[in-house]
């Protein structure tokens, strides 16, 4: 019995040595992952045509429709209307700055990116009906737009994602099934280590969806990507490869893990970062000195036992003397 007794109290303890090790580990990225800014909005480029130099204009800038509440700030439906070109097609519909555009031809505008799409084909259509909000009043009105001539200035390729997906994307319209016009972000460049290909998405593909959520531009999705999601996890996306419409999970890019921090209590510590390059360890340690304790930072390296033995070692530099 005494055996049997004993046994469990030293199962116990291990046990709990274990728990408390483990509770004492931090992990991070194994590799520096930078961070990403995901506000496209204050850059104004000039997207390309894609069917040559002619596009339409509507005469408007546009940005998220964001809450006017400071406390609770978030992303309404609709683009807000920052500015409207004097004597422009917005300008004679009677279109004004403040103005929230909901849809335009029954088509949702929760993105500026649907708008700039839009204006990407030439005038296929003589007149556009904007659905709009001002204050608490919702009516339509009916633009004509402008037809004008890309000049040479800087232009819009694509919207890049270098961290979750490591893909680009453009925003294009697509109908599928005799349906309303829906925003999707189409695959254009895949970068190393992408993890689009082991799931089956290639360039050309049209993803539609996050986890069934809609997208509202090619920016949506990075942001979503970024925002939502961590490094490594799995998403659901809908894919559309001009046939068929298909649901698809993968695992965004991960970038690795490593031990960042062990403590325990005061008998180990031990800590390291990735920038600057450096590593310590501790044992015993009593606040005013440790038993032994080592530091490393890029290469220079140090030991000390009981504060009273220390040495260090370093990269030798050469020094170019003067005769």
């Amino acid at each position: 019995m005494l055996t049997i007794t004993a046994k469990r109290v030293v199962s116990a303890g291990l046990l709990n040595c274990a728990l408390l090790l483990s509770a004492c580990v931090s992990y991070e990225p194994s590799i520096l992952v930078p961070a990403l800014n995901l506000s496209a909005e204050d850059i104004s480029l000039t997207k390309v045509a894609s069917n040559g130099e002619e596009r339409i204009d509507f005469g408007l800038q546009l940005g998220l429709n964001e809450s006017d509440s400071l406390s609770n700030i978030e992303i309404l439906p609709g683009v807000r209307v920052r500015d409207v070109s004097t004597n422009g097609a917005a300008d004679s519909a009677g279109i004004q700055p403040g103005d929230i555009i909901l849809s335009i031809n029954d088509t949702l505008t929760n993105h500026p990116d649907v708008v700039l799409a839009l204006q990407q084909q030439a005038a296929s259509e003589p007149a556009y009906i904007f659905k709009v909000r001002r204050n608490t009043v919702v009516f339509e009105a009916t633009l004509i737009p402008r037809t004008i001539i890309s000049n040479p200035a800087p232009q819009e390729l694509y919207r890049v994602d270098p961290i979750a997906s490591r893909a680009a994307y453009t925003t294009e319209m697509v109908t599928i099934r005799e349906q309303p016009a829906v925003a999707a972000a189409r695959v254009v460049e895949l970068l190393p280590e992408s993890p689009l290909p082991g799931a089956g998405i290639h360039r050309g593909d049209l993803l539609l969806a996050i986890s069934g959520v809609p997208l509202n531009s090619a920016q949506d999705l990075i942001s979503r990507f970024n925002s939502e999601f961590a490094l490594g996890d799995s998403v659901t996306v809908t894919v559309y490869d001009g046939q068929t419409v298909s649901e698809t999970r993968f695992d965004l890019w991960n970038p690795g893990r490593r031990i960042s921090e062990v403590s325990l209590g005061p008998l180990l510590r031990y800590q390291s970062s990735v920038a600057p390059k450096s590593r310590s360890l501790s044992i015993l340690d009593f606040w005013l000195f440790s038993f032994y304790s080592y530091n490393r930072v890029e290469e220079e390296r140090s030991h000390s036992i009981l504060g009273l033995i220390n040495f260090s070692s370093d990269l030798g530099e050469l020094v170019e003397e003067e005769n």
